[in-house]
């Protein structure tokens, strides 16, 4: 064992200066030993790049550093998350990052100043062409990664069987309430309402704007309901002719006019029976027509166009509309008595104007969707994007929601977005932007705390909690939920059905 000599190198005597010594030797080590390393500031922008990072930047298009220092870091490398790091003060220790320089295990460590503040980050590529460096962990998440695919594409072709006409001529419902979206106090409202009007058997209107997902929940109430295992047929009012709805609900016997089909045609009524029958935009029926339907509803019997004969049938009514049906009443447009025969268990879908703690949750199942379609990897879209969204008044909705992450992802020559995309995209279709608005927490509590507020069942009062802690772990990770359960320690399966399941 060596001896301690006097002049030998003795460690600082305090603890401050004993961290600042391990700060200066864990940096010059990470730079002499890794591939790389570049600094960013509080903004984002690149402020250092160690010279073993330099030899990158012509795969990056850069052929000086001149021309990379002093760039966001969104401009010269793509994919990156140095921003979440910088929103997020948190570290991410080991990623795999892939863009046209190549692919390369890389770390990404937030700075902090002496007021524990986020003033920068640094970047570090540990290994590059990890596929000869770290061939058994890539062997492993190809494995993981054709697992998901295989995954994907099975939920996809779950999809289509789904949609597909049985030989009969029936058609199932393709969605569930976990595919209505959202854990906000309106979203949680609507679907407890739906679970409640699946568990009967009355007619169901589904009051709302047009893109609030009045249809998905209609399927949804059928799946949960006690006819889920028969058809789901539904019928969209406003695009089908007057002359031809008749035919269409009630069908047609055989040789009933010229051109008609000499076996006849079976209507929607009929090949809903024993299940359920949704007639979308109800409010644009026209009144020849609406005391036929009527009368069937009370008779539960169809006559068919051409036809001496009644047709007994079993089907339960969805109806939905857009519009004001109360007033259409008023204006004699639409009749009373079908008004009330219909509104027997109304349920107002909201709109995402008052639900946009909802928007990171549907920004992430839209963009998973159109990965899955395209074949390509979610968007994601940076903080400044997400709060522009949050801002929008939406008048069409989370179609026009949709529409516009859709042309985003599109036009996109990078996985990430900002909101200098979005705003070009709403400026095209006509809609001016709105001021940018934080995505509000569903969780907050808006009414002064007192003690009759714990003057309940202790079972109610950690369901409260177990959602409010829910709802600001999502907030603080953007929506993200595999993060989202890490944290909370439980799993992606159990957040889920907690989402799916506030109450």
């Amino acid at each position: 064992m060596p001896l301690i000599t006097d002049d030998a190198p003795a460690l600082p005597l305090d603890a401050q200066g004993i961290l600042e010594l391990a700060a200066r030797s864990m940096f010059q080590l990470f730079s002499s030993v890794s591939q790389g390393m570049f600094l960013v500031d509080r903004s984002g922008r690149i402020v250092w790049v160690n010279e073993g990072y330099q030899r990158f930047l012509p795969d990056l298009g850069f052929s000086s550093v001149d021309q990379f220092v002093g760039r966001t870091v969104e401009e010269v490398i793509p994919n990156t998350q140095m921003r979440r790091v910088l929103e997020t003060g948190q570290p991410v220790l080991i990623d795999l990052l892939t863009n046209k320089a190549g692919t390369f295990v890389v770390s990404r460590i937030p700075l902090r100043d002496d007021a524990d503040r986020v003033i920068g980050a640094i970047g570090i590529v540990l290994f590059d062409h990890p596929e000869t460096t770290l061939q058994p962990l890539i062997s492993k998440f190809a494995l993981l990664q054709r697992d998901l695919d295989d995954a994907r594409r099975e939920l996809a072709s779950q999809r289509r069987r789904s949609l597909a006409v049985a030989g009969d001529g029936e058609r199932r419902s393709k969605y569930t309430f976990a595919s209505f979206i959202g854990s906000s106090p309106a979203a949680a409202e609507v679907k407890r309402q739906a679970r409640r009007a699946a568990q009967s058997s009355s007619p169901v209107l589904l009051l709302g704007e047009t893109g609030t997902g009045k249809e998905l929940l209609a399927h949804a109430i059928h799946a949960a309901s006690s006819r889920a295992s028969g058809p789901f047929v539904s019928v969209n009012i406003a695009a089908v002719p007057d002359t031809l709805l008749e035919a269409e609900f009630f069908g047609v016997a055989p040789g009933a006019y010229t051109g008609a089909d000499r076996k006849g045609r079976d209507g929607k009524f009929k090949l809903a029976d024993g299940g359920t029958l949704f007639l979308d935009e109800i409010g644009d029926m026209p009144q020849s027509l609406q005391a036929k339907l009527l009368r069937a509803l009370q008779e539960g019997e169809i006559e068919p166009l051409g036809s001496n004969k009644l047709v007994p049938f079993n089907v339960r009514i969805l109806a939905a509309t857009s519009r004001d049906l109360a007033a259409l009443v008023r204006e004699g447009k639409f009749r009373e008595d079908l008004f009330y025969r219909l509104h027997v268990l109304p349920v107002r879908v909201p709109p995402l104007r008052v639900r946009r703690s909802d928007i990171p949750a549907l920004v992430e199942a839209l963009g998973e969707d159109l990965a899955l379609r395209n074949g390509t990897a979610p968007p994601e879209l940076l903080p400044d994007a997400m709060a522009l969204l949050a801002g929008q008044p939406w008048r069409g909705n989370i179609r026009e929601l949709r529409n516009v992450l859709e042309q985003a992802v599109m036009r996109s020559d990078s996985q990430s977005i900002d909101a200098a995309q979005l705003e070009r995209i709403l400026r095209e279709a006509g809609v001016e932007p709105a001021a940018p608005a934080p995505v509000q927490d569903p969780g907050h509590a808006t009414d002064a705390e007192d003690e009759s507020r714990y003057l309940r069942p202790l079972a109610e009062q950690v369901a409260e909690l177990e959602r409010k802690a829910i709802a600001a772990t999502l907030k603080a990770h953007g929506g993200n939920k595999l993060a989202t359960a890490r944290q909370l320690g439980i799993s992606r399966a159990t957040l889920y059905g907690r989402l799916e399941n506030p109450e």
